[in-house]
């Protein structure tokens, strides 16, 4: 099969080419612009590909909020979200306007990840996962009895609210919705906000913003373990570069739980919470699953 796959993320674009091995025959990479610039870019990337043989379908993880349910009048649209210039934009409407004849699939960017991670990583056989990814900003996906989890929409876990102690960190978040949501406090622009740097990665290991961060990480660990019951959360995206964050995380988490349920995997968190065995790829690898489903439906 001749698939194509979008990971549209916040800050870039990535598509590739490739077959349902995982195998990548060509990639691009357009920064996150306006939908006129951006689309344009991938549209032309994927048109030169569709030209030498027709294409069999197009997966696309999305960044949110989205609407990703058939059958609903803004099917393929990017809703409500921060980036003003993206809201109310319809991504499927105007791939399928280039592709007539295309297969198109969409879901949320971490909802494409979990199905790359389910196919080739860290989720291959499990029946219950969770993928996050922390960045630009912060979104999981669900993995529930085999299915991936969709309701009215989809789930939004970035937007999680913590507790958030003003005198300790009176950052008050960078979310323009909730302030004190997960994202708002420990997404990657939260981090370059409140300690006054242009990256994340200035910051040193030893720097007391990654105790921070560990921490509300943690809060939502907890949250997670205990409305899904996870076989594992996978964790993902830019932020968790830091390698040395993912121990802090695991003490953290520890602590909070406080020995409360017994199971084999509140006991062995470094096996239950783990970076993406995809690491940066997650979401490229699996808008190419996402399209070899959709051929399939």
């Amino acid at each position: 099969m001749r698939l194509a796959g979008i990971e549209a993320g916040g800050t870039k674009f990535i598509c590739v080419m490739g077959d349902e091995t995982g195998k990548i025959i060509d990639r691009a990479e357009f920064p996150t612009q306006t939908p006129e610039v951006t689309l344009a870019q991938v549209i032309a990337f994927m048109a030169e590909h569709h030209a030498q043989g027709k294409l069999d379908a197009i997966g696309v993880g999305c960044f949110g909020p989205i609407d990703p349910l058939r059958g609903s009048k803004t099917y393929g649209y990017i809703t409500s979200t921060p980036k003003m210039a993206w809201q109310n934009c319809d991504i499927v409407g105007q791939l399928q306007a280039a592709f007539p004849a295309v297969s198109i699939g969409f879901d949320t960017d971490v909802n494409v990840a979990l199905l790359g991670e389910m196919r080739w990583g860290h989720a291959v056989g499990l029946t219950d996962a969770i993928y996050l990814t922390v960045g630009t900003g912060i979104g999981g996906g669900v993995l529930v009895n085999g299915q991936l989890l969709h309701g009215v929409m989809h789930s939004e876990m970035g937007h999680v609210l913590l507790p958030h102690d003003l005198v300790r960190d009176p950052f008050v978040g960078c979310c323009p919705y909730h302030h004190d949501c997960l994202e708002g406090l420990a997404s990657g622009p939260a981090l370059k906000a409140r300690w006054k740097v242009d990256s994340a990665m200035q910051l040193p290991e030893h720097h007391p913003a990654w105790a921070l961060e560990a921490e509300y990480l943690a809060a939502a660990m907890m949250n997670y373990l205990l409305c899904f019951s996870p076989q594992k959360i996978i964790l993902g995206g830019g932020v968790m570069k830091q390698r040395h964050l993912l121990d802090l995380i695991h003490q953290k988490t520890r602590q909070l739980m406080n020995g409360y349920l017994k199971s084999a995997n509140m006991e062995s968190l470094e096996r239950t919470i783990v970076l993406a065995k995809l690491d940066q790829n997650a979401g490229a690898l699996g808008s190419l699953a996402f399209a070899a489903q959709c051929v399939h439906e």
